[in-house]
């Protein structure tokens, strides 16, 4: 069943070796497979922790920025701030100049007025009408002239320290621009990258768990018909005998042919049927013996199974009758002791009743003893004290007698005879109290050991009841055996050998399956070692490292590359920050010195920066646009403003360029500037190129070339002292182009 559910029809040897041929192969493309989407999934989870590193680095830099622009701008407006402090600049510059000129017109002032003997004020030219009057304007005069040097040096600090304030949040405009970029671009680019790669892992994962399902699947499948194996080959082998067997029954078939020739096709026929008869009827005597004897070895067999089961319960049996004759005969040993431990559990119940109440008096009496015995040990301590004390004292009268006998006092003597002999009375009595307190220290000894002998006695007394409890306890087990065995059902246990040895033929056939796997796994195996042999194998660890090594140097490589590109990059915007400060200042400058109009203070060329991210390559482009600045507010030029005007910023915007990117350019064209310009705006740009021309005349090479058909634009310009003659283009008779040099003069004439 299992080979057709897998393959559809039940195979032979050949076709299941070649499907399970083809199902190693798929195996093997699909772990193929699942170490590629292994390589994919590392490779994603390391360029994830590059990116999240790469994001956790760029966030820390953009605090780093954020903190530096905050601590010294304050907030983030920055062009405002720089603003204001030019503004600062200017009004502080202005009063460092009148400070300056304060004490040269101060002092001055004060000598005119000391100095001169009619003296007036030297501002209003007014007299003084009292020299009371005068010497108060001297004395408030001298008084400002003291105060000027202070507000003076306070002034040149405040400037410095407003002009230091000022380069540093001009240094600032970089970190602004990189502070925009991180919060606008390169962040936002990153959190997007990880998203994707965190998709992207997400999917692989997806796969990786799909293709191990799949691999699991395959596996089980190959391994099923691995398993299935053996069995196919010895049916294709017993299909092999069957088809042996025909060939010889129709080889024998064959023999008999050609045989009795003179037989008709009747008779032949009756006898084909006689003798298909006779060999019905023995085939079915055949199969009948064949049945009989195969019910007769299946007799055998079960006969053969009831003596092994009968030789089984024989053995069971007789080991539980061993076991019963051990436990009748423990039991009947116990019964004795039983009997005997019940005997002496009586006679010491009935010796332990009187005996309780004597273990306590003889206790108590014991407890009185050793008090007594304690207080007389005292006591006659303390009378071997006052013994020892009187020893002393005797010893010291008989050195006292030896010398007095030496020194011949007979007096004291007789006196200290007198005292020796009482102290020999008492000494007498108190030996016989020592013997006295030793009699009773042996007979409190004696009581003692009594008590113990007691003490021994119920200390037995105590390990008989333990035993006692101790042989309720075998009792109690004899009887649940004596139950258990009683209880034994021979069916129950035949059916359970039964169950085991189904298990054990279960066991056999699964070791059989094992077999024939293992056998495939060391096929394999043995293909894989073959395999490993080849080249493309065999020096793995060499290329391995080598690509390693070439990763490794490549990564360093690109690492080393992209601090570079970042170096640059920053150097480059540098640059560009610089010169566009540059021509901002010379189109400022050239504006405010050549328009007249009020509607503009300046115009100034921004730039926005657009980055393109296309190929994985960083491409930075700017886009640049003329606004046109009143006060505060700024606005794009284009579609705002005049003709006249777009044609004078153009002028000056390339001035600008020229000036700041061109060493010795002075040479300016202009080919019909007054194209589509109204009368206004033409004298407006005619105005503005004279002003132009005025403020490059110190310019050596500065030369301005007008193209242009309008002669009142030409004679508008020729008003100015610079410009005397001017050149005309024209066609002969012969279509030739001739150039005639005329005088600004000629032309005023004849346009009047």
């Amino acid at each position: 069943d299992d080979l057709v559910s897998l393959l559809g029809h039940f195979p032979n040897k050949r076709e299941l070796e070649d499907w399970i041929y083809s199902k190693s192969k798929e195996i093997n493309s699909t772990r193929d497979r699942l170490g590629k989407l292994n390589k994919d999934l590392a490779s994603s989870e390391q360029k994830k922790s590059h990116i999240a590193a790469e994001l956790r680095k760029k966030e820390q830099q953009l605090m780093s920025d954020e903190e530096r622009f905050f601590s010294v701008c304050g907030s983030q407006d920055l062009e405002q701030d720089l603003g204001k402090l030019q503004e600062d600049l200017e009004k502080i510059s202005k009063q460092r100049a009148m400070l300056a000129g304060a004490t040269a017109v101060y002092s001055q002032f004060i000598s005119q007025l000391t100095e001169e003997r009619a003296p007036c004020c030297p501002v209003c030219q007014r007299t003084f009408p009292s020299e009371s009057d005068l010497q108060e304007v001297i004395n408030d005069m001298q008084s400002k002239l003291r105060l000027v040097p202070d507000k003076l040096k306070n002034t040149e600090q405040d400037l410095k320290r407003k002009e230091k304030k000022k380069d540093e949040m001009m240094a600032l405009r970089p970190v602004r621009q990189s502070i925009v970029q991180f919060q606008e671009k390169e962040l936002p680019e990153l959190r997007n990258r990880l998203q994707i790669v965190n998709r992207d892992i997400e999917k692989l994962k997806a796969d990786v768990e799909e293709q191990e399902t799949l691999l699991g699947t395959l596996m089980s499948e190959e391994e099923t018909a691995k398993a299935c194996l053996p069995d196919v080959s010895l049916m294709d082998r017993y299909q092999m005998d069957l088809k042996e067997l025909e060939r010889k029954i129709a080889q024998q078939a064959t023999k008999l042919q050609g045989v009795d020739l003179t037989r008709t096709i009747q008779q032949v026929s009756q006898e084909k049927q006689e003798t298909q008869h006779k060999l019905d009827t023995t085939s079915s005597k055949m199969e009948l013996k064949h049945k009989l004897i195969q019910g007769q070895q299946d007799q055998i067999q079960k006969l053969k199974s009831e003596v092994n089961e009968t030789r089984a319960e024989k053995l069971q049996l007789s080991s539980n009758m061993q076991k019963r004759q051990q436990l009748e005969q423990q039991s009947v040993e116990f019964t004795t002791e039983i009997q005997a431990l019940t005997r002496d559990i009586r006679e010491a119940k009935e010796q332990l009743s009187p005996l309780s109440a004597t273990l306590e008096k003889l206790q108590q009496e014991k407890q009185e003893l050793v008090e007594r015995r304690r207080q007389k040990q005292e006591e006659g301590q303390e009378k071997i004290n006052a013994i020892k004390e009187k020893v002393k004292t005797i010893t010291a009268f008989e050195r006292d007698i030896t010398k007095y006998t030496e020194e011949g006092k007979h007096e004291y003597k007789e006196q200290k005879e007198a005292e020796l002999q009482e102290t020999s009375t008492q000494f007498h009595e108190a030996e016989k109290q020592k013997e006295k307190i030793n009699k009773d220290m042996g007979n409190i000894r004696q009581d003692i050991d009594t008590q113990k002998i007691q003490e021994r006695w119920l200390q037995d007394n105590l390990t008989l009841r333990k035993r006692v409890e101790e042989l309720k306890e075998v009792v109690a087990k004899r009887e649940a055996r004596m139950k258990e065995m009683g209880n034994m059902q021979v069916l129950q246990l035949r059916q359970e050998r039964r169950d085991a040895e189904r298990k054990l033929e279960d066991l056999k056939k699964n070791r059989s399956i094992a077999l024939g796997r293992q056998k495939g796994f060391e096929e394999e195996i043995m293909q894989y070692r073959k395999e490993l042999r080849e080249e493309q194998y065999s020096k793995a660890d060499e290329h391995y490292k080598d690509k390693m090594i070439i990763m490794r140097t490549t990564e360093l490589v690109i690492k080393d590359l992209d601090l570079y590109y970042k170096a640059l990059d920053q150097t480059i915007m540098k640059f560009h920050c610089m010169k566009m400060d540059e021509i901002n200042k010379i189109i400022r400058d050239l504006w405010r010195s050549t328009y007249r109009g009020q509607d503009i203070e300046y115009v100034e060329i921004r730039s926005d920066v657009d980055e393109n991210s296309s190929a994985g390559v960083k491409r930075r482009g700017y886009n640049y646009r003329v606004v046109m600045v009143k006060g505060d507010t700024a606005l794009d030029m284009r579609g705002r403003c005049s003709a006249g005007q777009k044609v004078l910023a153009s002028l000056i915007i390339r001035l600008a360029l020229a000036e700041t990117f061109c060493l010795n350019c002075g040479i300016l064209a202009l080919d019909e500037p007054t194209t589509n310009l109204d009368r206004e705006n033409i004298e407006s740009l005619a105005h503005a190129l004279v002003e132009i021309i005025k403020s490059r005349s110190r310019q050596r090479n500065f030369q301005l070339l007008i193209i242009t058909h309008d002669e009142d634009f030409v004679e508008l310009l020729g008003r100015s002292s610079y410009i005397e003659h001017f050149y005309r283009i024209r066609k002969n008779q012969d279509q030739n182009s001739e150039i005639t040099k005329c005088s600004i003069s000629s032309l005023s004439s004849y346009l009047h």
